[in-house]
């Protein structure tokens, strides 16, 4: 799974999230970063308003928790969904001996996880 601090960069160099179901994501809150939630038509979905969309929880009697703005959450893009905002860019992931390496181009992205390689790459296309 995709790192926060990736997440947090990806996030704060502008890619953006349609919730969508199947899309993982932490509440950005002290207490709740370690809590991955999952959006789905039967617990969480997105409820589209002219505010912007929010999440909802339903079904969730054990919670206080209604709702959220999508603002207040951070999305935790798959590898999938990484390779996918890469586009055209990317060319391949290879495995190395202690991880995973992204190329796209002459340039290369390595990490321990492919999910965080990608990310570095995205990063690098999204000019951060």
């Amino acid at each position: 799974m995709l790192s926060l601090g990736l997440a947090r960069r990806l996030r704060d160099a502008g890619l953006t999230w349609e919730p969508a179901s199947g899309d993982r994501f932490v509440l950005l809150g002290p207490e709740m970063t370690d809590d991955v939630f999952v959006l789905s038509d039967m617990v969480a979905d997105v409820h589209h308003f002219p505010s912007g969309p929010v999440i909802g929880f339903n079904g969730t009697v054990e919670w206080a928790l209604d709702s959220v703005s999508a603002d207040d959450a951070l999305w935790l893009p798959t590898e999938e969904q990484l390779r996918e905002r890469l586009g055209d860019a990317f060319d391949r992931l290879e495995r190395t001996g202690d991880g995973f390496r992204v190329v796209c181009g002459a340039a290369a992205f390595e990490a321990l996880w492919a999910d965080d390689a990608y990310a570095l790459a995205l990063l690098e296309r999204l000019g951060a």
